[in-house]
C-alpha cells in the first residue's frame, strides 16, 4: 500500500494567483473562488473542515457546511452540545479548509468563532427542509446511542408531534470571524501559489508564503 500511495501524484496546471490579480478584501476573493467552484459539478462545494481545541489542547477535526458568508464571518449550523460546540465554548480558536481539487485549490481560515443571535438561529431552522428539522430535534448529537432503531423512534416521535418544530434550544449558528486566510493555487512543478491574509490594525495585509 505505501508504494501505491507514494506514487499517486499530479502535476497542477489549471489557474494561476498573484497579487495583481486577487482581491484586496480577502472575503472578496473568497467569494469569487466561491462561485467558480458553485459552477461547477463539485458535490457540496460549501462543506469545509472545522478544527476546534478542548480545554486540555485536544484537536478535533470534522466536515461542516458553509451556510453563509459576508464581511462579518463565516457561518455554520450545530448542536451547541455537539463536541465541536463545546470546543468553541472552550476553545473560540478555531480553523476552516475549504478544499476544492477539480479548480486545484484550497483556502485555509483561521478565527475566532461565537454564537449568532437566536434570531439568525431561527430564520435558518425554519428555512430548513422538515425532515432537517425533525432530525435536529430527535438526534443527541455527538452522544452514544445503543443502536440506529433508537435514532429512527426518536424521529418518529418527534415527527408526529403536531404543529411546527421549534428550534431546540441547544442549536443553533456560529460565526467565525476571520483572522487569517490563505489561499492556496496548484501550480507546476510544486511551486503553488500561495497568498495568506493577516488582518492588521491597519486592514489585510497580503504576504506571498513559498509552496
Amino acid at each position: 500500500m505505501t508504494e501505491h500511495l507514494a506514487g499517486m501524484r499530479r502535476n497542477y496546471h489549471n489557474d494561476v494567483l498573484d497579487e495583481s490579480s486577487a482581491a484586496a478584501d480577502p472575503i472578496a476573493q473568497f467569494a469569487s473562488w466561491l462561485d467558480e467552484i458553485r459552477q461547477t459539478d463539485a458535490i457540496e462545494a460549501n462543506a469545509m473542515v472545522l478544527a476546534t481545541v478542548d480545554q486540555h489542547g485536544v484537536p478535533s477535526a470534522r466536515t461542516v457546511l458553509l451556510k453563509e458568508c459576508d464581511d462579518r464571518g463565516l457561518v455554520f449550523y450545530t448542536s451547541y452540545d455537539s463536541r465541536k460546540g463545546r470546543n468553541i465554548t472552550e476553545n473560540p480558536a478555531v480553523a476552516l479548509v475549504f478544499n476544492w481539487p477539480t479548480l486545484e485549490r484550497q483556502v485555509r481560515v483561521e478565527g475566532l468563532a461565537s454564537r449568532v443571535s437566536d434570531e439568525a438561529s431561527d430564520a435558518y431552522f425554519r428555512s430548513r427542509p422538515i425532515g432537517s428539522q425533525v432530525g435536529a430535534a430527535a438526534s443527541p448529537q455527538s452522544e452514544p446511542v445503543p443502536n440506529r432503531a433508537f435514532l429512527e423512534a426518536r424521529f418518529e416521535r418527534s415527527a408526529a408531534a403536531a404543529g411546527p418544530i421549534p428550534r431546540p434550544a441547544n442549536w443553533g449558528g456560529f460565526k467565525v470571524a476571520p483572522t487569517m486566510f490563505e489561499f492556496w493555487q496548484g501550480r507546476p512543478n510544486r511551486l503553488h501559489d500561495r497568498l495568506r491574509y493577516d488582518q492588521t490594525p491597519h486592514g489585510w495585509e497580503i504576504i506571498r508564503l513559498a509552496p
